[in-house]
């Protein structure tokens, strides 16, 4: 196993010079810049996970900033313990083992290369599970700082006890294997229904798929592909084809557009039709064939679904107006009145007063942190065809794999993908039903009327 350490960043510099026991950080930035398969293994916060943390060295640090002639940032080096998690923080108690105080850098390249961060990373309050050699990473700042080397040398790594913590495995809650049209429903048959609640589904043809929109995806390794630069893509988009958004009302109606054109956004498809999960999760051409696919199966409380005109809807949909920064500035844990005082706030309500001039002007913090199901309208034939619908992230929020409250899910494994596409032809779900567009009509009708090779 590689060896792990725990990167705590906050904003303010003073934060991280005046700690003296606790720390505290929203649950919304916990595991950002985390290996995704250790991300998925910690995130549910159980005891075995937060025993596993309490285990690693740890570097709590101050965003990086810049001076006259280079940059900087408060470094500390110790161990964690007692850590408690609820809905909304994880706050522990941080054991200072090193102060190295104010670590200045040639540039802030040169700080990047201390702790092997992403570009962003050093920009962004939050906590992080990293590989590295932390020896390395101590010698390092050593070399900055040469008043300290004493207390480094010959440190080992702060652990708690003797014994090895493993990692939490990850855990999926599936219902069975389907490689057939009867068995799947057989399955969702078998799974009793709930009150008050809306079931949706969602297909993937790799079920090492996360369950993430295309906005909130991070390479391997944790970093983001697409969310920092979100307002940009969407102002491009818009600058380049203005006059195909002229009919959308809502902030939400441009989201949906975009992701119907495959920008990245903060929306992840889902349906009402289990079928046409079924089709996605076994349609993904030749070589996907012989892997191993899901269907998702999403149990939504009633007060989780919400439609297009949806107060709650707009606030999350305008997050996407918001530059990095002003994301990075929303503090979800004031209450109403403190949160709606702050300037991103103001800015916020800027956005979703020009679509909703009627607006009250109080947008709820803990909305903007939700995730939420939206039945869109059914205004382009590939909604239509595939019943769809939507569920929308809010500002730094994830699905667990487990699922969270007000969102169940449960999962069944498709194999023998050829025979279910075969089936489902026969009941008229195919390409051209579920594509209803003449070019995926055209390749349905190529593929089905090709004759057999000479033998």
């Amino acid at each position: 196993m590689p060896e792990n350490f725990n990167y705590i960043s906050f904003g303010s510099r003073e934060y991280v010079e005046g700690i003296t026991d606790s720390i505290a950080m929203n649950r919304g930035r916990m595991f950002e810049y985390t290996a995704i398969d250790l991300e998925k293994r910690l995130e549910s916060l159980e005891a075995i996970s937060i025993t596993f943390l309490e285990t690693l060295p740890t570097f709590v640090c101050s965003e990086i900033w810049r001076t006259d002639d280079a940059a900087a940032m408060v470094v500390k080096y110790g161990r964690i313990g007692n850590t408690v998690a609820d809905r909304k923080e994880v706050s522990t108690n941080f054991t200072t083992v090193i102060d190295f105080g104010e670590v200045k850098f040639e540039n802030i390249e040169a700080a990047r290369d201390v702790f092997c961060a992403d570009p962003f990373q050093l920009y962004r309050t939050h906590w992080a599970v990293r590989d590295g050699n932390v020896q390395a990473i101590l010698a390092r700042l050593a070399q900055l700082k040469p008043e300290a080397a004493h207390a480094i040398s010959g440190q080992e790594v702060p652990n708690v006890g003797d014994e090895v913590v493993e990692l939490p495995p990850r855990t999926k809650n599936t219902l069975g294997v389907a490689g057939s049209v009867e068995v799947f429903l057989q399955l969702l048959y078998g799974s009793p229904a709930k009150e008050a609640t809306e079931t949706f589904f969602r297909g993937h043809d790799d079920a090492r798929f996360e369950l993430t929109p295309s906005l909130l995806r991070k390479w391997p390794e944790g970093g983001w592909q697409f969310m920092p630069t979100e307002d940009r893509l969407c102002k491009e988009l818009l600058i380049a084809h203005y006059d195909e958004f002229q009919s959308d009302q809502y902030c939400f109606d441009r989201l949906v557009r975009m992701q119907h054109y495959g920008l990245p956004t903060r929306l992840l498809d889902i349906s009402g039709n289990p079928l046409i999960a079924l089709f996605f999760a076994c349609h993904g051409g030749p070589e996907r064939a012989d892997l191993e696919a899901e269907v998702i199966i999403f149990t939504v409380s009633a007060d989780k679904v919400k439609y297009y005109d949806s107060d709650t809807v707009s606030c999350i949909s305008n997050l996407s107006n918001l530059s990095y920064d002003q994301k990075n500035d929303l503090d979800l844990n004031l209450d109403v009145t403190q949160f709606n005082e702050t300037q991103v706030a103001e800015k916020l309500l800027h956005h979703i007063k020009s679509e909703k001039g009627f607006f009250e002007g109080r947008i709820v913090p803990d909305d903007l942190g939700s995730i939420i199901c939206v039945k869109a309208k059914r205004n382009n034939t590939r909604i239509k065809s595939q019943s769809g619908a939507f569920l929308l992230f809010g500002h730094e929020a994830a699905l667990p794999e487990s699922g969270q409250e007000g969102i169940e899910i449960a999962r069944v494994t498709i194999t023998d993908k050829r025979h279910i596409l075969d089936q489902l032809d026969r009941i008229n779900i195919n390409a051209t039903t579920v594509y209803p567009s003449i070019d995926q009509t055209a390749v349905h009708l190529r593929e089905q009327y090709r004759t057999a090779g000479p033998s």
